[in-house]
């Protein structure tokens, strides 16, 4: 998995673009990178093409000041695809990645095969404390300090020890340190609270996909949730398939908010079944 490198509107954005066939492009979530998709990319890119980018303000993309908005991310996903001559894809997003997956959808329609949402944004307007917490005054000052290199090397030896006395961290605590650790540079924390502020208060998740849901004739859509999930609760999925009838829901029983990491082979063989069955109906002869 080797990311290349594209300039759109003046920034580096990096991405990996790997395999041939049809065209599957993965989002990540807040504080999330190509590094949350890289186990499925040796899996699938012998019958795909999949793309997977890191979002302006996260891993080896630019960080740069301005608009962090659902609409702005989309957008660049679909300059990233006009750049790389990719018509249409399937749509895999995580968390804030699944929120920006349904309003691709919604502003580019046609460019949308099918929608598959992990642990997704945008459906309700639960979310964990701490995210809501990044609304807060003094935010980024506090964030300074926990995230500091100091901190987070004490903590990582804590977690070294407790590691030897038997603890094994879940996939879903290995992902979100990865993500808290990136915070140690200013560029990160700014890029990540202009990210969270755009999607999130005090109360809750302020964007919500309900009020477009009755609008639209959405293409296949499958969710795919962890029964334990604790940052955004995995009743979201059931509510939307109530919304819009046809929706595909698969929780993954004792995951948490990372089900592709829980149980990649799962996860894997679903995404290729669902991209198999979904696909175009062919006229019989």
């Amino acid at each position: 998995m080797t990311p290349q490198t594209a300039l759109l509107h003046g920034h580096e954005l990096s991405y990996v673009d790997s395999g041939e066939g049809p065209v599957v492009l993965f989002i990540h979530g807040i504080l999330g990178s190509q590094h949350n998709w890289k186990h499925l990319v040796d899996q699938l890119d012998d019958s795909f093409r999949v793309i997977v980018p890191d979002l302006f303000g996260h891993g080896a993309s630019a960080k740069p000041m301005g608009d962090y908005s659902l609409s702005s991310h989309a957008a660049t996903l679909r300059d990233l695809l006009d750049r790389l001559e990719v018509e249409t894809v399937t749509l895999v997003g995580h968390s804030l990645g699944g929120g920006i997956a349904m309003q691709f959808f919604y502003l580019f329609p046609e460019r949308v095969e099918r929608l598959v949402l992990v642990a997704s944004g945008g459906l309700g307007r639960e979310v964990s404390p701490w995210l809501r917490s990044a609304t807060l005054p003094l935010a980024e000052q506090v964030l300074g300090l926990v995230a500091s290199d100091w901190m987070t090397t004490k903590v990582d030896r804590i977690g070294r020890r407790a590691s030897h006395l038997g603890w094994k961290p879940g996939a879903d605590v290995g992902a979100m340190w990865r993500g808290f650790r990136s915070l140690s540079d200013r560029e990160s924390r700014r890029a990540f609270l202009a990210t969270t502020r755009a999607v999130v208060d005090v109360g809750g998740q302020t964007v919500s996909a309900h009020s477009r849901l009755g609008d639209v004739v959405p293409p296949p859509t499958l969710l795919v949730w962890g029964s334990k999930d604790r940052v955004i609760p995995a009743w979201h999925a059931l509510k939307a398939r109530e919304s819009v009838p046809g929706i595909r829901v698969e929780l993954f029983e004792g995951a948490s908010h990372f089900p592709h990491l829980d149980d990649p082979e799962r996860f894997t063989a679903l995404l290729r079944e669902f991209v198999a069955d979904s696909g175009p109906e062919t006229e019989p002869e």
